[in-house]
């Protein structure tokens, strides 16, 4: 693995925010898509993690040597080594639906086998000490959503059988294949659904990324949930935005509180005025845990609505415009190319 050059710091520490984020509200469900570290002065206690086949599995055994991932178990402590086919199964079965298309499952796990290659090589030679020499943990909230075996089996309950193994075919499929850019491992960033057109890693993140690009996904708009409100009482906003920006003065009439929106074409705010203060789109979202940033905001009946367009960043891969594509006939590695725009699929050792 060491045959790539490291990435900059900056892209590794944006690795532990990616698939995160509805400000990180994705939680771990399979049924709809996507800071904090165990502290120990315990030696890591290693723990082999494998996937016992049944009669009802498929369980093929890889043909080149296996690698291991240790990842943290921030419930118990334990480091767990997780192989790379393991892992990648596990982090499929948490961060998409399983009734996807079999495509669009592909699609997902050369994103997520992308985003640990990366970490891993980061992990190589930036230990973080808080991790027991873990790679990365369990935690959704800070790093990929992964799901051990057990948790799969409870998550899916009857149907473990039929979903375990739609998800371990398409992992097997394309476990060989990350996503590079200048021979690089990308930063392989994917959300939930976007607002009908993806977004730029530059007005989420300020960096602005050659295979991160806006691109339209208009499949989303038929996504569950597309549109969403969230409403707040005037006190409660109140509460929130003065707690957020000390001296912040608010007009007297709340139809006034927010003005003054600027759009990226993606339809994310990227500033706004509250009040006598200027606040980014992210912020706003952070503060109400709002599920995207693109959107709007109405006053009436004493109380604020927030509407918003897709969940997530809205950056790099649209997880129901990957399952949109996918219907339409399109294979992972379009997908692929589609979202992550100048990104090549590379065979890794």
């Amino acid at each position: 693995m060491k045959k790539y050059l490291l990435p900059a710091i900056t892209y590794c520490l944006l690795l532990t925010l990616l698939p995160a984020l509805p400000s990180l509200a994705v939680q771990k469900t399979p049924s709809e898509p996507a800071d904090m570290q165990v502290q120990s002065s315990e030696m890591p206690v290693f723990v082999e993690f494998t996937m016992p086949p049944t009669e009802q599995e498929t369980m093929a055994a890889p043909s080149s040597p296996t690698v291991y991932y240790p990842v943290l178990d921030t419930q118990s402590g334990e480091v767990m080594q997780i192989s790379e086919r393991d892992y990648v199964i596990g982090a499929v079965c948490a961060e998409m639906p399983a009734s996807f298309e079999p495509e669009a499952l592909k699609a997902q796990a050369v994103a997520a086998h992308t985003y640990a290659h990366r970490i891993a090589l980061y992990a190589e030679s930036h230990p973080d000490k808080s991790l027991n020499g873990a790679y990365f943990s369990d935690d959704p909230n800070k790093y990929q959503a992964f799901y051990t075996n057990e948790e799969i089996r409870e998550r899916f309950g009857s149907d473990y059988a039929l979903y375990y193994n739609k998800v371990a075919d398409a992992v097997d499929a394309v476990l060989s294949e990350i996503l590079t850019y200048e021979g690089e491992p990308i930063v392989a960033a994917f959300h939930a659904m976007s607002s009908g057109r993806t977004e730029s890693a530059e007005h989420v993140w300020g960096t602005q990324t050659a295979y991160l690009m806006p691109v339209d996904s208009t499949g989303d708009k038929d996504a569950p949930r597309y549109e969403q409100d969230a409403v707040f009482t005037q006190d409660v906003t109140k509460k929130r935005l003065t707690g957020a920006r000390k001296g912040l003065t608010l007009p007297e009439d709340p139809q006034e509180w927010f003005s003054d929106l600027k759009l990226s074409e993606s339809g994310t705010v990227l500033k706004l005025r509250v009040g006598d203060a200027a606040f980014t789109g992210q912020e706003i979202r952070s503060l109400f845990s709002l599920r995207s940033a693109a959107f709007s905001v109405k006053f009436a009946d004493g109380a604020f609505t927030f509407t918003t367009r897709g969940y997530g960043h809205n950056v790099g891969m649209s997880q129901y415009g990957a399952n949109a594509m996918a219907k339409e006939g399109k294979n992972y590695r379009e997908i692929l190319a589609y979202y992550y725009t100048g990104a090549e699929i590379t065979e890794v050792a």
